[in-house]
């Protein structure tokens, strides 16, 4: 089959920077055009870039007929809204994570998206990270026999984040913009989890900027077959350079365990009559980290643009996709129910509550 080449208009230049690097590296992606509130921004790209074309509105890259795709990388309070007009445009969607940061004003996102009958493609990253694809392939193979349990970390210092002046705005949440990688790594492999239990603190760093919402959550996960996942995060504290994983994912079968570990580009494996390997793919650094350090991964960002270009052209839901991302939502806000109350709470009771069982 013929591949296509897709046509991307931008909307949030900041973490949309990376996306701007992906799709220009990308023989399936052309950049029509770019949207900010910040014309600075804006002009900086277009010069990074080589761009001609920007816009301070976003109806500008609704209205376009020469886009196919919008790519949303807004704060995470107005994913929402930008997602329906896109539907409502007639446009694809890529939306960076979380799809939306709660499950109110789902059934809008579903409606739009039914009207439009256009894919949403939730950029959740880190699985398109080197390890983490060569972990799901050894999993998918059956390496690991039958998985007993995973555990998902984002351990990270994370207190740059808060100078940052939107991360003060009504909706920030360390767990939806940071503890998610964990999270949907738990759920990639798990799928069916259905009660949650964790607890959560705020620390005097967090009270000092404003911020009440949790910097440090603990969690443990049961799914249908009585499998566990363990999922944690850290934002505010100290990090121990080159111990910390970052993000990591271990999986443990019945026939062998691995790692993936983020930051430091290697995959660990301990298969059926073999000994520990350590899998390092740091010459592929320069591919995913392009620019300031490890704040941008770009690399990400093009493996999982190009997949959703395949998806497009053999007519495929990308994954994950829009009912993904309600079920990842769905366990999120379990979680947050489970610290305020200290008790386990069940997915489909959440689900059943907001009319989405």
């Amino acid at each position: 089959m013929e591949k296509s080449t897709y046509r991307l208009g931008v909307i949030g230049l900041g973490e949309g920077r990376s996306i701007l690097s992906a799709a220009q590296a990308s023989g399936r992606w052309e950049i029509v055009n770019m949207c900010d509130i910040n014309e600075d921004i804006c002009k900086e790209r277009a010069l990074e870039f080589g761009l001609t074309r920007y816009t301070l509105q976003y109806d500008e890259l609704l209205h376009d007929p020469a886009i196919d795709v919008i790519a949303i990388y807004t704060p995470d309070q107005w994913h929402g809204r930008h997602i329906k007009q896109a539907f409502e445009a007639g446009k694809h969607v890529i939306v960076t994570k979380p799809m939306l940061n709660s499950l109110e004003g789902v059934h809008d996102v579903l409606e739009a998206s039914k009207s439009s009958g256009k894919h949403l493609f939730v950029g959740q990253s880190s699985r398109f990270f080197e390890p983490m694809i060569h972990q799901r392939k050894d999993y998918v193979a059956g390496r690991h026999g039958d998985l007993e349990a995973v555990e998902a970390y984002y351990i990270s210092d994370a207190r740059w984040f808060l100078e940052r002046s939107w991360s003060k705005q009504s909706g920030f949440s360390w767990m939806y913009n940071f503890m998610i990688h964990a999270v949907d790594l738990a759920l990639w492999y798990l799928p069916g989890i259905e009660e949650v239990f964790g607890y959560g603190r705020s620390s005097s760093t967090n009270s000092e900027h404003g911020l009440s919402v949790p910097d440090t959550m603990r969690f443990l996960m049961r799914d249908r077959e009585g499998r566990i996942a363990q999922v944690s995060g850290s934002y505010t504290t100290p990090a121990l350079r080159g111990v910390d994983p970052g993000i990591s994912c271990t999986l443990r079968g019945t026939n062998g365990t691995s790692r993936a570990v983020y930051s430091r580009l290697e995959y660990y494996t301990h298969f059926h009559k073999e000994k520990t390997v350590v899998h390092s793919f740091e010459e592929k650094r320069p591919y995913y980290f392009r620019f300031e350090g490890e704040s941008h991964h770009a690399g990400e960002y093009q493996n999982y643009i190009e997949y959703f270009a395949e998806c497009l052209d053999q007519g495929e839901i990308p994954k994950p996709d829009l009912r993904e991302g309600i079920r990842t939502l769905a366990v999120m806000a379990a979680m947050e129910r489970s610290m305020e109350t200290g008790q386990p709470v069940r997915v489909e009771d959440i689900l059943r509550e907001h009319s989405l069982a």
